[in-house]
């Protein structure tokens, strides 16, 4: 718990925690954002191992990856999800976005099933933007959002939701979702002179000082590692 009362959901990403007072917090929708390669995948499953550590049972919905190639991928950081699956601590659940939005209709519907049955404590979308496509006009994409937020409080969840940053520039982010969810961190992967360089930003985190900075990121192979203590120079 912060000082400010607030109590925190450690990301299991060494670096990150001591950047945003602790970690996520409790009960909050967040948005990982970034370009294809930038490692949105491995923060979110690394977010779910660390509640397995944890005890935290967790909840990875996957529109675009299929189950055994995410089991084979992780074992390279070391995280055997399918021993984590076997002590009912992981949950694997490829989903369309039409079935999402079901579940927004239903008011929960399997997903809410699994999560009391489980008790899970957090819940991965990976990735959103496949969802937010599914509505044309901005204030039903709202509208959609909101509700799925509010279903991961009902839940008693830590939502953490993925997203493909489409903009032209890497400065700036125009990820599907970014208008409600409480905190946001970008992923770079910047090509600068032949040479590319990981970065991270906590562009925003409600209740939370952020630094102004974007820190140097690489992932290893324990997963993703941010160094709090270098500004990335692009």
């Amino acid at each position: 718990m912060s000082k400010a009362g607030i109590v925190r959901v450690p990301t299991g990403i060494p670096g990150l925690d001591k950047l945003i007072q602790g970690g996520l917090v409790k009960n909050s929708a967040n948005l990982v954002a970034g370009g294809t390669g930038t490692g949105k995948t491995i923060f979110a499953i690394q977010f779910l191992v660390e509640g397995v550590k944890r005890k935290e049972p967790g909840i990875y919905i996957t529109f675009e990856e299929k189950k055994k190639k995410v089991y084979l991928d992780m074992l390279e950081f070391g995280w055997d999800l399918e021993k984590y699956e076997k002590e009912g601590l992981f949950n694997f659940l490829e989903y369309t976005p039409e079935q999402v939005k079901n579940i927004l209709t239903e008011g929960g519907g399997m997903v809410e099933a699994i999560i009391e049955k489980t008790k899970a404590k957090r819940l991965v979308i990976d990735s959103i933007t496949s969802f937010a496509l599914l509505y044309e006009d901005e204030l039903t994409k709202k509208e959609a959002a909101l509700a799925l937020f509010d279903l991961i409080d009902q839940w008693n969840c830590t939502g953490l939701l993925t997203s493909q940053d489409l903009s032209a520039k890497e400065e700036t982010i125009s990820a599907a979702t970014e208008f409600e969810v409480d905190g946001i961190v970008l992923l770079y992967h910047v090509k600068r002179k032949g040479q590319r360089s990981r970065a991270m930003e906590v562009l925003k985190m409600r209740g939370t000082k952020i630094p102004e900075r974007t820190f140097s990121m690489e992932i290893t192979s324990q997963g993703i590692k941010v160094d709090p203590d270098t500004i990335a120079k692009f």
